[in-house]
């Protein structure tokens, strides 16, 4: 049952005060600090080095709070379920949902069973973080003012949306916000789940990122070479280089808070995850049964006792701290999540943070293909394929490691009867059981978040091979315009392969624009839209379909597909076809010439002609270091020629207006670019989002805006004598 309690306790809101360190921790931290040191360069990248992989996390953690601690500080609110001590009340929802799977008295038990290697790495974490805030007691937590190890085993998947965040806040609102027990043999919650279901259709900015792996008989120097390119709302990653005397010499993107190059490389291999479509997490219809005053669930012939556990939300009031306690469910499929028919649901996803975690240091640490797939073996990349590139010339388009094995006989697109045995999982699909491109004939291999079919041209896995739960994606744009790129590629240099990940042909207007030209072409000269559209349509029937700053078609095309999206959504959704299909084939010659009657009226609306380049619209701003940022018409601001990647644009800018702004402000999408060259010694190009500090006041703020919104990718230093070359400053935790 669910208690609501409101306790005004006598504190600020959060966790309350901690113990201060005692004198020993003090030392301790203080002893570990001198033998670290962190070398900023003239970027303001931190290159960390310590004797041991745990001072090197150390020195990280220390170094990553310097840069932005409250990013650091929401991220493990979040992954602990305790967001709305900060927020407040309107984030008891997303917290239930991660203390439905993440519950803190295991996570402390699973860090006591951990490998003492790892526990150590966990200690350094914690370790560095305290040492931060001891060491600026002018920065003032919200929660957390002080880590502890365990915490680390809660957040150990640097994806920007885990798989947890698949459950939906409105159902699990919906189930939990009156006594679930109570509606026990009611049924016609399907009324109930239907008025909060969460809308369906394409979002409206595409999430995921680009990789390409280049081999070497495709390259200038006879190397492999790899793309590293997320596409993430801005901000959400560090970038930083961490090498310790143990074997750790890792550089690249990492989740703010976590203490493993996500996204990146060492001196001999590199790695790019892209979100997958693997599907890996199901939904199990489960029959509950009361006897007398417990919950049972049916299994076979069995009636298995329902888990239950409560769990206390604690949320920020005006006066204090105000507590929900909740009652929640598990069965062995996973945690209760909502309710569909009279049935409860349960969720199965992974849950193994100790190998997640393993997985994802120790992959940072593989010098080759061999030991790459050797880490994989754990089988807990649920989320993500992987772009690989190594100084052997092995390259390789890996699937997610995660796929369990199901029966053929159900549908798993949709809630399966938990009742029955024969729905559950039966292991997880072996590394070449999964549609995989290692070293392909092609010598090449990419994935834009779109499905694995195209991953290798020619030489890609066929879709035929496979269950069809193995992946439920399909082609999209940027896939479209990654084969265009790719067919044929020959003697790139790391600078070709920058080129090719900025290339400026958008696909999704190549069928798009002549059905609109067309349609103006067949309209009556009687039509209004003669006169009006004449000069647009003939800029349009002119362009080359490539962005850029000084296109004038660039905008009228883009504001014309966002109004035909929006209208025609629906339509071709009912038409089972793609938006861009449907305008291309399917869409009347009058809703084309509205569309862009709409498009002009609202640059001429908002930039006072029609005529205005793309490039006064589009823009980059950083005006402060909050998570969620205002944007002024009146402040500066760089333009920005590349797109939102729903057109096709490699290089991905999710742009829009925001309340107050007429020009369109990004917020996602390209966020760390890397080219990384494989040979005798390595080479790497990088830009980031901006800059990497998160304090206005740094030089490291905004000293990237250009070079990213240009793609003109800095040298990155990774050999010392190149460290300390271009070193701004060196300096010891604390110092």
């Amino acid at each position: 049952m669910k208690k609501l309690l409101l306790a005004l306790l006598l504190v600020l809101p959060g966790c309350g005060p901690q113990d201060a360190p005692s004198a020993d921790e003090i030392a301790a931290w203080e002893e570990r600090a001198q033998r670290v040191t962190i070398t900023r360069d003239g970027w303001g990248i931190p290159h960390i080095h310590g004797p041991t992989d745990a001072d090197a996390v150390f020195g990280l953690m220390y170094a990553q709070a310097e840069d932005d601690f409250n990013r650091i500080e929401v991220n493990f609110l979040n992954s602990q379920g305790r967001l709305a001590e900060a927020e407040g009340e309107e984030e008891i929802w997303r917290d239930l949902r991660m203390r439905l799977f993440i519950d803190p008295e295991e996570m402390q038990a699973l860090y006591a069973e951990s490998p003492p290697w790892l526990r150590d790495l966990m200690d350094a974490w914690a370790a560095g973080l305290n040492y931060y805030l001891h060491t600026h007691p002018e920065v003032e937590p919200r929660v957390l003012d002080r880590f502890e190890p365990w915490m680390a085993l809660t957040f150990t998947e640097g994806s920007i949306g885990g798989d947890i965040e698949r459950v939906s806040l409105r159902e699990l609102e919906a189930f939990y916000e009156t006594d679930p027990e109570s509606r026990l043999g009611a049924g016609g919650a399907e009324a109930a789940m239907a008025a909060v279901a969460e809308a369906a259709g394409e979002p409206f900015e595409p999430t995921g990122s680009n990789g390409i792996s280049i081999a070497p008989a495709n390259t200038a120097t006879g190397n492999a070479l790899l793309l590293i390119n997320p596409h993430t709302s801005f901000f959400f990653r560090h970038e930083a280089h961490v090498r310790s005397d143990e074997g750790l010499n890792a550089y690249g993107a990492l989740t703010w808070g976590q203490f493993f190059v996500y996204q990146g490389f060492n001196e001999t291999a590199g790695w790019m995850h892209t979100s997958s479509r693997a599907d890996n997490i199901d939904e199990f219809l489960e029959t509950i049964v009361a006897r007398g005053d417990s919950l049972f669930y049916v299994y076979g012939e069995e009636e298995r006792p329902l888990e239950t556990r409560q769990v206390t939300i604690r949320y920020r009031t005006d006066s204090g701290m105000g507590e929900r306690e909740f009652t929640v469910y598990r069965t062995h499929h996973g945690p209760i999540v909502r309710e569909a028919n009279g049935k409860w649901v349960a969720t199965a996803l992974m849950e193994n943070p100790i190998d997640a975690l393993i997985q994802s240091y120790t992959r940072t640490k593989a010098a080759n293909l061999e030991e790459y797939l050797e880490i994989m073996e754990l089988h807990t990349n649920s989320s993500n394929n992987t772009l690989f590139a190594d100084a052997e010339g092995n390259i390789a388009y890996l699937h997610s490691n995660f796929v369990p094995v199901r029966s053929a006989l159900f549908d798993y697109d949709e809630p399966v009867d938990g009742s029955d045995p024969d729905t559950d999982w039966q292991g997880v699909h072996a590394i070449d059981e999964s549609p995989n491109a290692i070293n392909p004939s092609v010598g090449w291999a990419f994935c834009t978040n779109n499905w694995p079919y195209s991953a290798a041209g020619p030489d890609s896995p066929q879709e035929e091979n496979y269950p069809p739960y193995m992946d439920r994606g399909t082609e999209n744009s940027r896939g479209v315009h990654a084969l265009m790129l790719l067919e044929g590629v020959g003697g790139l240099t790391m600078e070709g392969l920058r080129d090719l990940a900025y290339d400026s042909y958008l696909p999704a207007f190549q069928d798009v624009i002549p059905a609109l030209v067309e349609a103006y072409d067949a309209a009556p000269a009687s039509s209004p839209y003669k006169a009006k559209l004449s000069g647009p349509v003939d800029s349009l029937r002119a362009w080359d379909l490539r962005w850029g700053v000084e296109s004038v078609p660039t905008a009228l095309a883009v504001f014309y597909g966002t109004e035909l999206v929006s209208t025609l959504r629906t339509n071709a959704r009912a038409a089972q076809m793609s938006v861009y299909d449907y305008m291309a084939t399917r869409a009347t010659g009058q809703e084309l010439l509205e569309g862009l009657s709409a498009a002009v009226d609202r640059l001429e609306e908002d930039f006072g002609s029609w005529q205005t380049p793309w490039g006064q619209i589009n823009r980059f701003q950083r005006l402060t270091g909050d998570i969620v940022q205002d944007f002024d018409d009146d402040a500066p601001s760089t333009p920005v020629g590349f797109t939102s990647s729903r057109w096709g644009s490699l290089a991905s800018f999710g742009a829009r207006p925001y309340p107050g702004t007429n020009r369109w402000y990004g917020t996602s999408g390209n966020s760390f670019v890397a080219v990384v060259e494989f040979g005798d010694s390595l080479r790497a190009i990088a830009v980031t989002a901006g800059g990497l500090s998160n304090d206005p006041t740094s030089p490291h703020f905004n000293d990237q805006a250009e070079r990213y919104a240009t793609g003109n990718l800095r040298e990155v230093y990774f050999y010392p004598q190149d460290i300390q070359a271009n070193a701004e400053r060196e300096y010891h935790p604390g110092g």
